[in-house]
Formats: C-alpha cells, structure tokens, sequence
C-alpha cells in the first residue's frame, strides 16, 4: 500500500501534494476538513462518507472530490476497503472554487472513474520506478485532472440532454467495444453527429478530446493487461485494447508513460 509525497523545489500553480493506492483504509475523521483538495477513490470494498449531513456510499470505481476545509469523515462498510487518493496543493488551489462552481463535494460514479484511476496508478507506477514526473509537466497533468473532475458536475450529467443523448451511449460503446479497432469516426457515426462536434461534447463534460479519451481508456486496461496478465505478449496486449499495428500502440504507451509497455511491465513487476 504505497504513498509518495511530493516536495517540489519550484513553486507551481498546483501539483501532488501526496499520491497513493492499494490503499488499506482506516477510518478517518476531519472535523476541521482536510487542507487540500482531496480525492479519494474505492478499489476494493465500500466505504462510508459523512459530508454536508449528507451519507455517500464509496462502492469499487466510485471516488469522490472534496474542498479543502470542509468537514468529513469515512469508514469501511466492508470487510476490507482499499482506496487510492491524491491531495493537491499549490496557489491555484485558491481558484479552484471557480471551477467547480463553489461545489465542496463532487461525486463521480464508477462508470465515469475509469482514466481518473488510471492516472492515479501511472503516477504512483512512476515514483515507485523512483522516475517522478517532470514538474512542470506534473502540474500540468494536475490541473487537467481536477478540470475534469470538476467539468463531470456529480451526477447532473445523466439529467443533461446532450450527455444522455450522445456522450453516455459512445461511453458504453467505449466500455464494450475498446478491443475493436472503432475509431472516432466510428463512435460520433453510432450516435449520428460528426467527429468534430463529439469531441467538443467530450471537452465540455470531461476536458479532452473523444480521441484522447478513448486513447486513455484503452491505455488504462493495457495496463491492466500487462501486470495482471504478465504471460501475454506486447503483440497480443495491443491486439486486445483494439490496436492493429503493434509498433503504434508502443509509441502511444510510450509517450504517455515515459517507458515502453515491457518496461512498464518490468518496472512494475520490480516494484511490487
């Protein structure tokens, strides 16, 4: 159950104030609130949020954003409950009020967790590989991140015509679909509008293109493929997250992780 924390020598908009996963929970009370901007995601179990008077249950890929200073407190509802979570900490935490519309908590379903999981993972995959993420960069991929939470407006989303309407089928196809080689073109024609258009429904709700979205989803469970499954080749992993030509898919692993997928596999399987 890793936790890395981050002391940055420059001062940044916003970046890592800690990072972790596989994390065994215990319970926690904050009467005063937890200082930073804090999300927190179950991987195994339940758990059990008190926030705002509000109950919130934490089942397996939902996870939850809160404010920084806003009472809370949660414990297991489960036998066991493992979680990954990232603070965030730098001067704009002080603009991200704006962003999410004053909203102290922010709820997002399993079904919308997947690449947010996933980029909890790829940063703790890297500091475990003792390679922590350029700090630019860092605060960078910080930012995107909280964006996209806050643009997910909590559960709103389903009661939002055009979400409904056009985003929340190409999701599912996504889901179902990601090992077939289905490009944009493919996801915006299932839902007859134009590619153009599909994407900026994706950067309205999530802050990325339907391109870099289904990039990241099928990226994620390549990974998942590649540590879960360490006796699949490179070749059959790329076939397996819809990518025909193998020498593509590396490139892609690649410029999004730093590594290839066999260091990846390497580097991992080290550090576990």
């Amino acid at each position: 159950m890793p936790i890395y924390f981050s002391t940055p020598l420059q001062e940044l908009p916003i970046t890592l104030e800690s990072v972790g996963n596989r994390w065994v929970q215990e319970e926690i009370c904050r009467p005063n609130g937890h200082p930073h901007y804090h999300w927190l995601l179950t991987e195994k179990g339940c758990g059990k949020i008190e926030v705002n008077g509000e109950t919130i249950l934490l089942e397996p890929g939902c996870g939850i954003l809160l404010a920084p200073h806003v009472p809370h407190s949660y414990r297991r509802q489960s036998e066991t409950w493992e979680t990954a979570f990232v603070t965030f900490a730098g001067p704009l935490e002080a603009e991200m009020q704006k962003i999410t519309n004053n909203r102290p908590v922010l709820y997002v379903p399993e079904h919308s967790t997947l690449s947010f999981r996933a980029w909890v993972d790829e940063m703790v995959g890297a500091y475990e590989a003792h390679r922590p993420p350029e700090p630019v960069q860092l605060s960078v991929d910080c930012y995107g991140f909280l964006l996209r939470l806050a643009r997910y407006q909590d559960g709103d989303l389903q009661e939002q015509p055009l979400f409904a309407r056009y985003v929340q089928p190409v999701l599912a196809r996504i889901e179902a679909d990601y090992g077939e080689p289905i490009t944009v073109q493919d996801l915006a024609g299932s839902v007859y509008i134009s590619p153009q258009y599909l994407s900026r429904l994706f950067n309205r709700y999530f802050g990325c293109s339907a391109y870099a979205y289904l990039t990241s989803f099928r990226l994620g469970k390549a990974k998942e493929l590649l540590i879960g499954k360490p006796h699949l080749s490179v070749q059959l992993v790329a076939s397996m997250t819809g990518y025909l030509d193998t020498s593509h898919f590396i490139a892609m692993f690649k410029k999004a992780t730093g590594l290839t997928p066999l260091e990846f596999r390497k580097t991992y399987m080290q550090g576990t």
